[in-house]
């Protein structure tokens, strides 16, 4: 597998943003930002984001959070909380230097996307309806009726501003966001004018790791939609 590295970089304002970024070792096909979910960038992340470089896909992953990367729910660090002290003002920049390193490696617009999970799902969409790129993909991205943070919109609020193709992956167990919610930004999305997609994996939850097979469908899924639509 494709290593990964982090790399820091300095802003105007005083701030770093750390990117963990990997490199295909061939032909790059294009570029794909990942935003990770509320846990930071685990060892999870940094394997998505050398899975995506196998693949061809010049990947990076901005840190969303810039003091402690990574939450351990067994030292009681809450989850909820750290999502909701979260600027979504500061997130969208950071997203947005992710996507300037990939300009600056001769990444187009149009051969540019962004993948989501969790907390970065819903991030990914607010992308998708606000920024030039090629195509999004969100996977259980919450806040759908109501803002995960200060400074991101409800999802079903900005749906039919979606400028890039957008598909949506969620799993039919997943305690903290209800089918029902589901069904309303699959309703939403669908007034977009470009080509939207939600798929529900029933017997999968949040992060659909007691449904493996469903994992292997929305990885394949996440793929072809990039294929497509990335060229």
């Amino acid at each position: 597998m494709t290593q990964t590295r982090t790399e820091s970089l300095p802003l105007t304002d005083g701030r770093e943003v750390r990117l963990t970024v990997a490199e295909p070792e061939n032909v790059v096909r294009g570029g794909l930002v990942v935003l990770h979910e509320a846990h930071g960038v685990t060892d999870t992340v940094r394997g998505l984001v050398a899975s995506l470089a196998d693949e061809g896909w010049l990947a990076v992953a901005p840190h969303l959070y810039q003091d402690a990367d990574e939450l351990d729910e067994s030292r009681g660090d809450d989850v909820a909380a750290r999502v909701g002290m979260l600027s979504g003002e500061t997130v969208l920049a950071d997203t947005d230097v992710a996507f300037l390193w990939l300009a600056e490696r001769g990444i187009s617009a149009d051969r540019t996307g962004v993948i989501g999970f969790d907390l970065g799902g819903a991030v990914a969409m607010v992308i998708a309806a606000s920024r030039s790129i090629g195509a999004a993909v969100s996977v259980a991205g919450g806040g759908i009726l109501t803002p995960l943070s200060d400074g991101l919109p409800a999802l079903v609020e900005v749906a039919e501003q979606l400028s890039c193709p957008w598909l949506g992956l969620y799993g039919d167990e997943d305690e903290a966001i209800p089918v029902a919610d589901v069904e309303k930004l699959r309703d939403a999305a669908a007034a977009a004018e470009i080509a939207t997609d939600v798929v529900r994996f029933a017997g999968a939850n949040h992060r659909f790791d007691a449904a493996p097979d469903a994992a292997a469908e929305a990885w394949h899924r996440a793929l072809n939609w990039f294929d497509s639509h990335l060229r």
